[in-house]
Parts: C-alpha cells; structure tokens; sequence
C-alpha cells in the first residue's frame, strides 16, 4: 500500500512551496524543452518574466494551491514563439533570487502552464488559472 496522507499534511506541503519561495517570486517563460532539473541553468529563449504580487498563490484546500491574483507581464522576446516550458524563481533574501524552485512545461493547449497561443514581443502574457495538486494514490 501505498502512504497516505490527511488533507491538513498535503494542504501543509503546498503552502510550504510559497513560504520557501518567498513572497514575489518571479515566472519566466522559455521555450523549448525544460532542462533536466531546476538545478540546472536556463534553456531556450526567455519569452516573459512576470512579478508575481507578494501572496502569489491562494492558501492549500482539499490538496489543491492555486494562483492568486493577477500575474501578467509584458513579452520581451520572440517573434510568434511558442512557449515550452517555464521555470518560479524564489525572493529569499536566504537565497539569491535567481535560483528556481519551481520548473515544468508550457504549451498551446496543454502543459503544466497551458498557454493560448504563440508570444511575441511586446505582447502582454496573462496567466488566468495555474493549481498544484497533493493527491494520495
């Protein structure tokens, strides 16, 4: 059998993903494949950086965190590219703002971060619906 865990510990492992991170991490968008791991440095194209407000991410229910607020930013780069994937960087002053915690893929229609269409620069990128789920097997 598989472990199982109460709906307060999963809520608990979810908020920790904000609190480790900090309070206005930073969203990029790159394309191409993500690298192998969030230890690893950047691939593909930086496309958008967006600022995420201070509380990034509504509080764990029923071992779900989804995003909270608004998180949007201006393209910077590409001319009609489609996004592959996106890495969260933290705020810590512990940490040196740069490092990722957070990585996965990004696509037109599907992805951990589903995108609607191809970026280009100076387009406005708007992220409505972003959930982290903490599901027993």
């Amino acid at each position: 059998m598989a472990l199982q865990f109460r709906e307060i510990i999963r809520n608990g492992r979810l908020d920790a993903i904000e609190v480790v991170g900090g309070a206005s991490c930073a969203l990029r968008i790159y394309t191409g494949a993500p690298p192998a791991d969030v230890t690893q440095a950047n691939s593909g194209t930086l496309l958008v950086t967006m600022n995420l407000p201070a509380n990034w991410m509504a509080d764990a229910a029923s071992g779900q965190k989804a995003l909270a607020g608004v998180w949007s930013g201006v393209a910077s780069g590409g001319a009609g590219s489609t996004p592959g994937h996106f890495r969260v960087y933290n705020s810590q002053a512990t940490m040196d703002g740069t490092t990722c915690i957070i990585q996965g893929t990004c696509a037109i229609g599907s992805g951990d971060l589903n995108a609607n269409g191809t970026i280009t620069a100076g387009q406005t990128v708007t992220v409505s619906a972003f959930t982290f789920t903490d599901a027993n097997p």
